[in-house]
């Protein structure tokens, strides 16, 4: 068995999957009802929209098959990333890179394979929508334009998805993008056992940024802030702007006693900002920060609006930074 050497911009190409915001989303209509439609046009028992992770691909439609990800060192679609075009495996049994992988061994049996690589908005190439059959074939031509338009329709889809998931403006993940991905890290932290705090930002006098120099300056201070928080913070960190003024920053892995440091980085770098960009006023932030108790928050809104009152609370009292 041959394991898929990893494409060469790898690092960009995570970076753009994880952007999605689609990782361990839940099913949806809308891929489902693709990945029936190429099971019933090509007459194949499985087909699948696969999204290649890290050490995984996973699966966000996966009509006829039980599994919702599998290992990558075993991935069919690991390799179909590579190809640009549709990979087409006739019979596994007969190919080198396949014929004892434990997927044509064992289930579900796989002989016939044609993968092909979706986009994401950007380009980069993030995974397949694939077909599997468990006996031998191939595709002609008319066959293979029709798993492209399919394709094509599931870029489409992933596309809207992904705006539907994202802030305009700061190009930050929005509300509904937030809640989504903040299901997910707050479900692992609790898997294994590790903590996470959320630090909530409100800017401070924002209302007089608009009047007195515009709105259109008010929007370039809303970037800067998002660009601000983007560049101190980590990878890691899940950042959104919940709309207005208001944005969130979710600490994996920390502590609450470890709050300070972040946020000072997040203030020396907007000071910095400020510094620089010289507009005649400076941008200034309120933050509050609670750490995630899952007996407390039961759902996301629990944990925004416990973060939301400690903010407030700090802006009352007149706890600003970023002066």
């Amino acid at each position: 068995m041959q394991i898929a050497p990893k494409p060469a911009n790898e690092a960009a190409r995570l970076d753009t999957l994880h952007s999605l915001s689609i990782l361990d989303t839940p099913p949806e209509e809308r891929f489902d009802r693709l990945t029936r439609l190429a099971r019933r046009l090509f007459d194949v028992p499985i087909a699948l929209v696969s999204l290649v992770d890290e050490n995984r691909q996973w699966f966000k439609s996966h009509a006829g098959l039980d599994a919702t990800q599998t290992p990558r060192d075993v991935s069919f679609c690991a390799h179909a990333l590579l190809a640009g075009d549709t990979m087409v495996i006739q019979d596994a049994r007969n190919d080198d890179r396949f014929h004892d992988n434990p997927l044509v061994t064992g289930t579900p049996g796989i002989r016939f394979y044609a993968g092909r690589p979706l986009a994401a908005p950007n380009g980069a190439p993030i995974g397949t929508l694939c077909l599997i059959d468990t006996r031998p074939r191939s595709l002609d031509a008319d066959e293979l334009a029709l798993l492209g338009d399919l394709a094509h329709m599931t870029e489409r889809e992933i596309a809207a998805l992904h705006f539907a998931t994202t802030d305009e403006l700061t190009q930050l993940t929005n509300r509904r993008g937030f809640e989504i991905l903040a299901r997910h890290v707050l479900s692992l932290c609790d898997r294994v056992g590790r903590h996470a705090v959320l630090l909530f930002f409100d800017l401070n006098d924002f209302k007089t940024i608009n009047d007195r120099f515009g709105h259109a300056e008010g929007d370039r201070a809303l970037k800067a802030f998002a660009e601000t928080l983007t560049s101190a913070l980590r990878d890691s960190d899940v950042i959104a702007r919940l709309g207005g003024d208001e944005f969130v920053v979710l600490l994996s892995a920390t502590d609450a006693a470890d709050v300070a440091e972040p946020v000072e980085r997040v203030t020396q770098a907007l000071a910095q900002r400020n510094a620089a960009d010289a507009r005649g006023y400076a941008i200034r932030f309120s933050v509050g920060h609670v750490a995630y108790d899952p007996a407390c928050h039961r759902t996301v809104a629990d944990l925004l609006a416990s973060a939301d009152r400690r903010m407030y609370e700090h802006k009352q009292r007149g706890r600003t930074a970023g002066a």
